[in-house]
């Protein structure tokens, strides 16, 4: 539906967020320029009353000319009148009246848009609350569907054990290389080209070397165990072999050989040989992330990626051959063109590889992307299509021995999907759960890495972050104060141990 004109009288920025998201979730355009639209504005007004009771007044007025369109409805509701359940309740009186207005969409997540659900999820089991309660909780107070309830309740409870195992002096290292030998249609991160000037390169691994030692002198100074590393990007293994090597031996010299488990994102298949592969064998490295996203060849020249489904079968029979590492495979639904068909198709070449993990994205059109600047001359599935994929592979992993174990979501997915994570019996990352509840401190090194510490206050954790530069010349150019920035977090949160 295209719609010129928004009207939006509310008092806090919050409120015209949640009606931004509404409006995406039941695909309403907003564009002054629309030539062929369906109204000329709508209005949004909205009142709340507390008394006994709190009662959110929503109404919608469509006008096209003279014509005069008028809905609204009323939530009423005995919880704490809280903010966030103000909000949260505004949000849902939206979403129902816009299905009574406009018809059901497809919204499986109902309205829970954030990228971390499995959070309220984990704060409700610490609340002791029974998982039929809590699903219950999600179909009801977010409109979540049945299916994604009890999918969220199960993989929450499956990461408990492994949260609380983690002590408050227990951290993890995120390193990001932000090189790429180039740019895929859907990414959007702020990665770079592989430069031809080495020097650039060299110039880079002596400022993460740098930020190596600042964060091992934190380390000993306040007696934090490092239980994870995940060296990610950008695409590490597009960095020269020898290159690639001093980052691994970087990495091991500053942060030791005690670490439960060691992740490099290997990523394209076009970046990984031999001499890479024995240097993550001889780092010790536990997890390698290679990521097919698909095994169709066309699909993979279309999204901009210079390889083939057979280099990506000869590359993990070789990690396999050369290495001890579990082995993790990213794949996409919703790609360009790409059809149920393609999606079995590619599983079940994938699963027939027999990775350890396998992480399940579902396309999301992000700002920076190539494809968000094309997408009305590329044909993507359907929200009903891709939903379809979604079902087929959960059906297909499950009957492999597969079972969900993390999850996350972002904006604009295709079908309204979300981002899982599958893994083997005790193959699951300790990372990718880890940086999904944010229980626990990741300290990032690198440019656009970000550091993220859990402070416990009298009302529990809460968490403070730091932001590396995106911008390279940036990264280089103020690497001293982001390292100042980053060890006086840390010592707000650890120095008075």
């Amino acid at each position: 539906m295209r719609i010129l004109c928004l009207e939006a009288p509310v008092e806090k920025e919050v409120y015209l967020k949640i009606i931004k998201e509404i409006l995406t979730l039941y695909h309403i355009e907003i564009d002054s320029s629309f030539e062929q639209y369906d109204y000329e504005s709508i209005t949004f007004q909205n009142e709340i009353k507390s008394d006994a009771e709190l009662h959110i007044a929503s109404k919608i007025i469509l006008k096209n000319g003279d014509k005069t369109d008028a809905v609204q409805r009323t939530l009423a509701h005995s919880l704490p009148q809280k903010p966030s359940e103000i909000h949260r309740l505004f949000k849902l009186n939206l979403f129902y009246l816009f299905e009574e207005k406009f018809g059901k969409v497809i919204a499986p997540w109902g309205i829970l848009h954030g990228v971390r659900p499995t959070k309220i999820v984990q704060r409700y089991l610490e609340e002791g609350l029974a998982p039929s309660k809590i699903e219950e909780k999600l179909e009801r107070d977010y409109a979540v569907s049945a299916s994604k309830a009890a999918l969220l309740t199960r993989i929450a409870a499956r990461q408990m054990p492994i949260i609380k195992s983690s002590g408050h002096d227990m951290v993890s290292i995120y390193i990001g290389i932000p090189f790429c030998v180039s740019r895929c249609l859907y990414c959007s991160f702020p990665s770079n080209l592989l430069p031809q000037d080495h020097g650039i390169i060299t110039a880079y691994l002596d400022a993460l070397q740098q930020e190596m030692m600042a964060v091992c002198e934190m380390l000993k100074q306040y007696h934090l165990k490092v239980q994870s590393i995940y060296i990610g990007g950008g695409t590490p293994t597009s960095l020269p072999a020898a290159d690639f090597a001093a980052l691994l031996a970087l990495t091991r010299k500053y942060f030791g050989s005690d670490l439960a488990e060691f992740t490099v994102e290997a990523g394209r298949p076009d970046t990984i040989d031999l001499e890479k592969i024995k240097s993550m064998q001889s780092y010790q490295v536990t997890r390698i992330s290679v990521n097919p996203q698909t095994m169709q060849e066309r699909t993979l020249r279309l999204i901009g990626r210079s390889h083939s489904p057979s280099d990506i079968i000869r590359v993990y029979e070789q990690i396999r051959e050369h290495t001890t590492a579990k082995i993790n495979m990213d794949t996409i639904l919703g790609l360009p063109s790409e059809t149920i068909a393609d999606v079995r198709a590619t599983f079940e070449q994938i699963i027939e590889l027999s990775p350890d993990d396998i992480t399940v994205h579902a396309l999301a059109i992000k700002k920076g992307s190539r494809l968000k600047l094309c997408k009305k001359a590329i044909s993507l599935p359907s929200d009903a299509e891709a939903s379809k994929m979604g079902q087929l592979v959960e059906t297909l992993l499950s009957r492999a021995g597969y079972q969900p174990y993390y999850l996350y979501r972002q904006g604009y997915m295709s079908g309204q999907l979300e981002n899982i994570g599958y893994c083997r019996e005790g193959a699951y990352s300790i990372y990718n759960i880890e940086i999904m509840s944010e229980q626990q401190t990741i300290l990032g090194i690198g440019c656009n890495a970000s550091t993220k510490v859990i402070f416990e206050g009298e009302n529990g954790k809460y968490l403070q972050t730091v932001f590396n530069p995106k911008d390279l010349d940036t990264y280089f150019s103020s690497l001293p104060s982001y390292i100042e920035k980053r060890r006086a977090l840390v010592k707000a949160a650890y120095g008075n141990k």
